[in-house]
């Protein structure tokens, strides 16, 4: 299926949306010029709260461009911005145990999303908190960011849930996308550098193999390398994924050991490299490069 007239609307109308909503700031200042002022831990949480803000909030995103979101360690002037804001948008679950920490002690100024989209299906995979990769777990994410926003500042409430509508169309496109294009796949295993598919893989019929675990730093053994080796050359696997944050060292060893196997990006999208940023990437087009990758690794029509 042609995806370009897709990711040219989905620029356009990004870039119109994160331009008014967004103000990250610097860590030497927090001017919110006004606005509800919103902390969020990493990307796409920051994407989601600027989306269903729009030119209402100001957000700043702890995570700079480039970094690995479970290596922050929150600045003074970040735990300073912490403490002020009018609401924090933490994932939970030990994700970034620091920034969790401290957005503990704000009470009901702090959204928690693994808690929030329990009620949505979010606990059938307890251990894996990568439901940002899940379209319909992010529709649920972009309604619960609304309701808050209208929490805190009830004045602007129909206009965060308005926007949040629009937004969640754009994600429930994505959604279509994927169903459509990996619905007839010769393939259906993915291997990746690591375990933060479950939610993507389990969305749409797919099974998942990592070379890591649920965190990028878990070294593998040489028994789970030679074990995935054999799955691979088992299941046919044409591609191990490598990501756009991480050494590729490790997938790389495993496809030279499994036969020469080619390997490609897939984007867990915990972050965007400063050469994203400045192409203007998003949730969106990342989610889009993603299915290009995926449906050309498992064979679909």
């Amino acid at each position: 299926m042609a995806m370009g007239w897709w990711r040219s609307f989905l620029a356009a109308t990004t870039a119109v949306a994160l331009l008014a909503g967004a103000a990250c700031g610097d860590e030497d200042g927090n001017d919110d010029g006004g606005r509800v002022a919103v902390v969020a831990s990493f990307a796409p949480l920051a994407e989601v709260a600027a989306r269903v803000g729009g030119d209402r909030v100001s957000v700043r995103d702890l995570t700079p461009a480039g970094a690995e979101p479970h290596d922050l360690e929150p600045t003074p002037a970040q735990v300073d911005a912490l403490e002020r804001a009018d609401l924090v948008v933490v994932l939970g679950g030990g994700f970034q145990p620091g920034v969790e920490e401290l957005a503990s002690r704000r009470g009901d100024r702090a959204l928690r999303v693994l808690d929030a989209l329990r009620d949505d299906g979010a606990d059938a995979r307890p251990d894996d908190p990568h439901v940002w990769l899940d379209p319909v777990l992010v529709d649920a994410l972009v309604a619960e960011v609304a309701e808050v926003l209208a929490r805190v500042d009830p004045s602007g409430a129909d206009g965060y849930r308005r926007r949040a509508a629009g937004y969640a169309a754009q994600v429930a496109g994505v959604g279509a996308a994927y169903e459509q294009r990996l619905a007839d796949c010769e393939r259906d295993l993915l291997v990746t550098a690591h375990d933060a598919f479950g939610w993507l893989a389990r969305r749409y019929g797919l099974r998942h193999a990592a070379v890591a675990g649920l965190s990028p730093e878990a070294e593998p053994d040489p028994e789970h390398l030679a074990q995935l080796a054999d799955l691979v050359e088992r299941e046919g696997v044409t591609t191990i994924f490598t990501e756009s944050l991480l050494p590729r060292d490790l997938a790389e060893t495993l496809a030279r050991e499994a036969g020469g196997l080619r390997t490609a990006v897939l984007d867990p999208i915990e972050g965007f490299t400063e050469e994203q940023v400045d192409a203007g990437a998003d949730w969106s087009t990342v989610m889009l490069d993603n299915l290009d990758a995926l449906a050309e690794a498992l064979g679909c029509d």
